[in-house]
């Protein structure tokens, strides 16, 4: 059969090629846009994941910086009266400050954060124990310093109250021992010794009286001293060194005269005789032993 060159179908074998070529092409650069797509959606995907995790660190160590700062106050807050332990506990207040200087930038910076967060943490469960041993060990300490100084004042109230009682039995005893005289009589009497109530006429004065016993006095060696006031206040003396101490006051005496004292009543007189002129009007008359005055009488003379 012999081949007829038709122009038509030379056109349409030309033209069939090259439309296969378009078809490639357009389907390259589908393929070509679906995958920058898709790289797109990945690099959006992956720079969203490095923003979240980036904030995600930066928020990290905002709170680890949060509670690093709050352990310091908390340090602050262990601080006590033991010197030692005032100390250790600024140098972990020193430690948490450097921690807090580190530029935790990274991943592996804020796990070391955290890891050196639970060491400190541990470090102040430690002291928190210790702080708390010591002061229950305080505590009691200032319970037995209480018991112990409530005990000593109550010693020392026991002891002060029996030195009082001491003392008062001793006042009552050197009261009690104090010589006493009754049955005093004072009179006057002319130059023949008899008694004469005219001062113009007296020559000595008598005083009679009667020492009491006494039982829880001191036996022994007793001077009892004779004081005569006249009237206008005047004391009679017998001349020269004439005083003597009563209840810390120097008084000028008249006359005196020693007994053996027994502790038994024991009747006595003393005389002053006259030195100096006498007076009419009320004499008052006062006895004196050991420092006290022991009894006193009054006469009158015209």
């Amino acid at each position: 059969m012999e081949t007829t060159n038709n122009p038509a179908n030379k056109s349409y074998i030309e033209q069939k090629p090259k439309k296969r070529t378009t078809t490639v092409l357009m389907i390259l650069i589908g393929l070509l846009s679906v995958a920058i797509t898709v790289i797109g959606i990945m690099y959006y995907n992956n720079n969203k994941q490095l923003t979240e995790e980036k904030q995600l660190i930066v928020e990290e160590k905002m709170d680890l910086e949060r509670q690093l700062n709050e352990m310091i106050i908390e340090y602050d807050d262990l601080k006590t009266q033991n010197d030692s332990i005032n100390t250790l506990l600024s140098s972990e207040q020193d430690k948490i400050k450097r921690l807090l200087k580190i530029d935790a930038s990274n991943a592996q910076k804020i796990k070391l954060y955290k890891q050196e967060l639970e060491t400190l943490r541990k470090v102040m469960r430690s002291y928190i124990v210790q702080i708390d041993s010591l002061n229950t060990k305080n505590r009691e300490l200032t319970e037995e310093n209480i018991q112990v100084r409530t005990e000593l004042a109550k010693v020392e109230q026991d002891r002060s109250l029996l030195t009082k009682e001491k003392e008062d039995l001793s006042t009552q005893v050197a009261k009690a021992s104090v010589l006493s005289a009754k049955n005093i009589l004072a009179e006057g009497l002319n130059s023949r010794s008899k008694p004469n109530n005219r001062s113009s006429k007296i020559e000595k004065v008598k005083v009679c009286f009667t020492v009491r016993e006494n039982s829880i006095a001191k036996p022994g060696k007793k001077i009892i001293y004779l004081r005569i006031v006249r009237p206008d206040e005047v004391v009679l003396t017998a001349g020269g060194s004439t005083m003597i101490e009563v209840n810390g006051e120097q008084l000028v005496y008249s006359a005196y005269r020693e007994l053996e004292y027994e502790n038994k009543d024991i009747e006595m007189c003393i005389f002053w005789d006259k030195t100096e002129e006498l007076i009419a009007g009320t004499y008052n008359v006062f006895l004196y032993a050991e420092g006290a005055e022991i009894g006193n009488t009054s006469f009158v003379l015209k």
